[in-house]
C-alpha cells in the first residue's frame, strides 16, 4: 500500500530539516570562529558538529531533490534540478533553491580541503554560507507549498532570528575579536 503524496511530503519535510540542519551549521560555525559560548564549548566537539551538520545537510538536500524528481505533482526534470532558471515551474525560487545546492556542495568540498587552500580563500567561500541560508530562505518562501502555514512561519521565524542574532554576533566579533564571550564573566 502507497500513499500517492509520499513524495511530496517527503520533498516538503527533507527541505523544511536541510533548512534546519543549514540553519544549526551555521549557528555551530559562529560558535566556534567566535567562541561565543566559553567558557562551555569545547573546538574540538564544536568543529565535528558543525561538518556533521554540514553533510547531514548535503544528505537532506540529496532526499529533497530525489523526492521532487520522484513527485508527480510538478514533474521536474533533472535538468529543473541542477540548472538554473531551467524550471518553468516558479523559475526563480526554483533557481534560489539550485544556487544554495551549489554554494552547500563548495562550502562542504572546500572544508575537506581546508589545508590545501589559502586560508582567505577558504575563509571567502565559507562566507558565502550567508548568502547560502538567505537563498535557501528566499527559496522555501516563494517555492514552499508551507509559506502561509502557522508552523511553518514559527520554524522560518525561529531560524531566521537564531541565524540573525548570531550573525550580528559574528559581525561584531569580526570587529571586535578581544570583546568578551556571550557568557564569560
Amino acid at each position: 500500500m502507497t500513499n500517492s503524496h509520499f513524495w511530496w511530503y517527503l520533498s516538503r519535510a527533507s527541505g523544511i530539516v536541510s533548512w534546519a540542519l543549514l540553519s544549526a551549521s551555521v549557528l555551530w560555525g559562529i560558535f566556534l570562529a567566535t567562541r561565543m559560548l566559553k567558557p562551555f564549548d569545547r573546538p574540538a566537539w564544536l568543529l565535528d558538529l558543525h561538518r556533521w551538520l554540514g553533510a547531514l545537510t548535503i544528505f537532506g538536500v540529496a532526499l529533497h531533490l530525489v523526492a521532487l524528481f520522484a513527485d508527480s505533482y510538478v514533474e521536474f526534470s533533472v535538468a529543473d534540478l541542477v540548472v538554473p532558471f531551467m524550471s518553468s515551474w516558479r523559475p526563480v525560487a526554483v533557481a534560489l533553491g539550485v544556487v544554495a545546492m551549489y554554494l552547500l556542495v563548495i562550502v562542504q568540498v572546500s572544508s575537506l580541503m581546508i589545508k590545501r587552500l589559502p586560508k582567505k580563500i577558504w575563509r571567502a567561500i565559507h562566507f558565502s554560507s550567508y548568502a547560502m541560508f538567505v537563498f535557501v530562505m528566499l527559496h522555501s518562501f516563494l517555492a514552499g507549498s508551507d509559506r502561509g502555514k502557522t508552523l511553518f512561519v514559527s520554524i522560518a521565524a525561529i531560524l531566521v532570528l537564531f541565524t540573525g542574532i548570531s550573525t550580528i554576533q559574528r559581525v561584531k566579533y569580526k570587529l571586535n575579536p578581544k570583546r568578551k564571550a556571550l557568557f564569560q564573566s
